[in-house]
């Protein structure tokens, strides 16, 4: 899987966050987007994974032929705090909605993955009543078990306690060597392990720039 950048810029209203990056993300290496709060860290993810569009530039994907925009969604999975749960299911109804939905890797099954997590005993219980620490457990679960090629990781260790953050740390280790992964993040906790880094204090617009 390879995912490329072009001449990639995204503009809010008359600012632009960023400019002109160009970089290729290629399996199954993985990386860091970091760069100081509102430098476009999140926006720049969501613009990979599909859900927010670009401004101006390319986001081409091939796996090994070139992938349709609309159907990029087959091949990612994002964890993010700003996204949202399905609170009116159990954890085991959430887990089987999305088995069926992408299904998991390595022949899982959703009891296991809960297992996994440490959180067999709340199976049944609705996601509306989980600490914010357990949800963001499903969260990664949920990206990282999806049989994609493509995980995207914001800030993922939000909430996470020191058992959460072994939890993540093996998750990666474990499932997730075979694949491209990019984490956005300023914590190097979260990414310590990625051998590339991409700054995003490197692709701001320079000041005659920002009115084009």
């Amino acid at each position: 899987m390879k995912i490329e950048l072009t001449g990639l810029g995204k503009r809010f209203n008359d600012t632009w966050i960023f400019r002109n990056i160009n970089f290729q993300f290629i399996a199954p290496n993985h990386y860091a987007i970091i760069g100081p709060n509102g430098s476009g860290k999140s926006t720049l993810l969501q613009i990979i994974a599909g859900a927010m569009i670009h401004t101006e530039g390319n986001v081409l994907y091939r796996d090994p032929d070139i992938i349709a925009p609309e159907n990029i969604f087959k091949k990612i999975s994002l964890a993010a705090p700003y996204l949202e749960l399905i609170e009116e299911m159990t954890l085991k109804e959430f887990f089987l909605f999305h088995q069926n939905m992408k299904g998991w890797i390595d022949r899982k099954s959703s009891e296991d993955i809960i297992a996994l997590l440490g959180l067999r005993e709340f199976s049944h219980r609705h996601l509306r009543y989980f600490s914010s620490g357990m949800k963001q457990r499903v969260k990664l679960a949920q990206a990282v078990f999806s049989d994609v090629p493509v995980i995207l990781l914001d800030e993922p260790l939000t909430n996470l306690d020191e058992n959460g953050i072994q939890l993540y740390l093996s998750l990666i280790h474990d499932y997730c060597s075979r694949r491209l992964v990019i984490i956005s993040s300023n914590d190097t906790t979260e990414y310590h392990f990625c051998k590339e880094i991409i700054d995003l204090a490197n692709y701001k617009s320079s000041p005659a720039a920002r009115n084009q």
